[in-house]
């Protein structure tokens, strides 16, 4: 599912209309990004694919009879002698039957996300969301006082990323509160809500730790940015 699908233009407006609001009450720079998924995750369907056709070329070393008879009834029952060639030949065939069956069940995205580890999902939203900071947010304020809050809808993940000056002053595991708060709108189908509860969660710890001051100006985009 897109995210596009999932955001009207008034959704959009509201998350917008929400980091300008909390940027108005300290020097923090909020960048929003929704991300439909951050990773194909092709390797993983290589890995499955693989390890299938390994598992069928295994199946006919322990029980070669299997095959090898299958494959006298498909010939007609002409195979007199199995010579080492043949035998070969079968076991090939076998496993890049096997591997292209995964490989075609495996373009099914839900079924190859599904099959992919969960710690690596977390390891690849982390470091789509790090990539995505140090393109759009990174060093990119006078002060240093960008921060990121990143969603990738297929993982169901969230990531906070800070800038040097709000890392210096804010535990990471401060903006666990803002993740939370997201995740509890993301559970109801409230993808523009919980981005929105994300924004002021953060508003209230920026506030604390980095005021306003009277000559800031908006460095940053306030507009969702969806990839």
């Amino acid at each position: 599912m897109a995210a596009t699908a999932i955001m009207s233009e008034a959704d959009r407006e509201r998350v917008s209309a929400a980091v300008a609001a909390a940027e108005a009450n300290s020097a923090g720079e909020i960048v929003t990004i929704l991300a439909e998924r951050s990773d194909d995750y092709g390797d993983v369907a290589l890995a499955w694919s693989a390890a299938v056709g390994l598992m069928a070329l295994l199946a006919l070393a322990i029980a070669p009879g299997f095959y090898l008879g299958i494959y006298e009834r498909l010939t007609g029952g002409w195979v007199h002698q199995w010579t080492p060639a043949l035998v070969f030949g079968v076991a090939l065939l076998v496993t890049t039957l096997k591997f292209a069956s995964m490989w075609l069940l495996m373009l099914w995205r839900p079924l190859r996300l599904w099959l992919t580890p969960r710690p690596l999902r977390r390891a690849r939203v982390h470091a789509r969301a790090i990539t995505c900071f140090k393109v759009g947010a990174e060093r990119r304020t006078r002060g240093r006082t960008g921060i990121l809050i990143y969603l990738s809808l297929a993982e169901h993940r969230a990531e906070i990323v800070a800038d040097e000056a709000i890392s210096a002053r804010v535990n990471p595991e401060v903006w666990g509160d803002a993740l939370a708060a997201m995740l509890a709108q993301l559970r109801q189908g409230r993808t523009a809500d919980g981005l929105i509860a994300a924004v002021e969660r953060v508003d209230e710890v920026l506030a604390r730790h980095l005021p306003r001051h009277d000559d800031d100006v908006n460095e940053l985009p306030d507009r969702l940015i969806e990839v």
